[in-house]
């Protein structure tokens, strides 16, 4: 119970201060495309310069956990993920925003992340010595296969055809191939000048979730000049809470696997939240609502994108080894600071390190009253007018696609695979499973290499890829998540012509 006794260091005046503006930073930030966790953070560090380091840390927490819940927003009221973190949640929640449900939806997107990252920093608190033992566990024959796991699910994203959502994520997987091997320099498949760096994710992401959008806007536009405002439905606080209560299922998938995924180095969030979406579909007895806005879809990915953070710093901490791209970015911030993390931090600096989790567990729930009392205002994007609501979406995209790495060959792609993905959502294709593939790529084939190099100085890929009690349990896994997918798709195929015929 040592962290209790540096409660008090997170509401001095200017500790407190800086954790309410990282909060409230943070959610803006998270709200505007093309802005991941990632980048916000990058971008507070130069402002903890002056600032003594409990201080930094404590703004460069708050803006973490609050960007990730923040990107839901967007990803709610535009179908334009905030982050890669939010994909999961703009299949269900945009739909709720479509039926008038915004604000609805809003509140069950922040309170399941309260709940989820409430839940992630307690086991960074309590666990943090046990896991960290764990997380070391993983090398690169375990994370390849768990890509391989992720990549598993892909053709179950698409609950309209497993054989479409499958093409869509072998389409990301070539996506992701493009640009310089990482680990031998050969160039793959540069067409132009834009794809010498590869395919940047957040701009393949703006892409081909707004722009499609974008599009179908404008042509809708086109066709009915005499355009309803879509109706935002109050809905009660209360009425919110009692249904996040009425749905645990989700919400406990959601912050298990959340909780999990966040403390394998390198994986991510956006992993995090995908996959807690598929389970949460498959052990939901309303598979078939998945999609259509249904409220368990929304609870999943945001508890599981919010229960990762606080796992995600076990490793940093104990053992300097960031568990996402985030958590490198903070590792950064701790080394500018003369700290180094390591199996010693809460011995040499236990002030430093206690009040930084406190911090970030305080920045929960301030994320959570401050989105909750903003959802209501917020909500009332869905009524603006299709034209200009339009205009608004493809300025931000070009925004955030170019504020990515200030280049205009990110913008070049993200217009080509909007345009293309606008095309592919004709003919059944959907957005979801290609952006899976996209992000999967990478982590499997620098961990399928790598895992080759040090099995070729061993005794062999056979070995090194398919022994070991943690190896068998991910092929396990991965093997049945291919039957349960198959198996699924089988049962809604045989179940459409008796839907019909009870139609006709």
């Amino acid at each position: 119970m040592e962290f209790l006794n540096y409660f008090g260091g997170v509401f001095e005046p200017i500790s407190f201060l800086l954790l309410l503006g990282g909060t409230i930073g943070g959610l803006i930030l998270g709200a505007t495309p093309g802005l991941s966790p990632t980048m916000a953070v990058a971008l507070l560090i130069p402002f903890t310069f002056q600032l003594q380091p409990t201080q930094g840390l404590i703004l460069l927490g708050a803006a973490y956990t609050s960007t990730v819940a923040g990107g839901a927003v967007s990803a709610i009221l535009l179908k334009i993920p905030g982050a890669p973190a939010n994909i999961a949640t703009a299949l269900d929640g945009n739909e709720m925003a479509k039926q008038g449900h915004g604000t609805r939806a809003l509140h069950l997107s922040f309170l399941s992340s309260g709940v989820g990252g409430v839940i992630g920093v307690f086991l960074l608190i309590f666990l943090t010595p046990v896991l960290a033992q764990w997380a070391l566990a993983f090398g690169p024959s375990h994370l390849f296969w768990m890509a391989i796991l992720g990549v598993t699910l892909i053709g179950s994203l698409d609950s309209k055809s497993f054989v479409k959502g499958l093409l869509s994520g072998c389409l990301g997987l070539w996506l992701s191939m493009i640009g310089y091997d990482d680990i031998q320099g050969a160039p793959r498949f540069i067409f132009h000048d834009a794809l010498t760096g590869g395919v940047n994710i957040i701009a393949a992401l703006i892409g081909l979730f707004a722009i499609p959008q974008v599009m179908e806007m404008f042509a809708k536009g086109r066709r009915d000049r005499a355009i309803e405002a879509v109706a935002v439905t109050k809905h009660a606080l209360a009425d919110s809470v009692g249904e996040l209560g009425r749905n645990p299922r989700a919400l406990t998938i959601g912050t298990i696997v959340g909780s999990i995924i966040g403390l394998i180095p390198g994986v991510g969030g956006q992993i995090a939240g995908l996959v807690a979406y598929d389970q949460t579909r498959k052990f939901s007895p309303f598979k078939a609502k998945f999609g259509t806005g249904h409220p368990e879809g929304v609870i999943a990915a945001e508890a599981a994108n919010n229960a990762m953070v606080g796992p995600s710093l076990v490793p940093l901490l104990t053992l300097s080894i960031p568990g996402s791209p985030t958590a490198a970015v903070l590792l950064g911030g701790l080394l500018i600071h003369g700290i180094f993390p390591g199996s010693d931090l809460f011995e040499r600096h236990p002030e430093v390190a206690w009040t930084f989790i406190n911090s970030m567990l305080i920045g929960q729930i301030l994320m959570v009253i401050l989105g909750i009392y903003t959802a209501r205002y917020v909500a009332r994007i869905a009524q603006v007018p299709v034209p200009i609501m339009a205009a608004a979406v493809l300025v931000l995209s070009v925004f955030g696609s170019y504020s990515v790495q200030q280049s205009m060959g990110d913008v070049y792609v993200m217009l080509v695979l909007g345009i293309g993905m606008f095309v592919l959502e004709k003919f059944g294709f959907s957005a979801a499973p290609l952006v899976l593939g996209l992000i999967l790529g990478p982590i499997a084939e620098a961990n399928f290499i790598q895992g080759s190099l040090i099995a070729n100085a061993q005794n062999g890929p056979m070995e090194y890829f398919f022994s070991g009690a943690l190896n068998i349990a991910l092929i396990a896994m991965v093997v049945g998540s291919i039957l349960y997918s198959f198996a699924s798709s089988r049962a809604m195929d045989s179940a459409l012509p008796r839907a019909e015929e009870i139609k006709s």
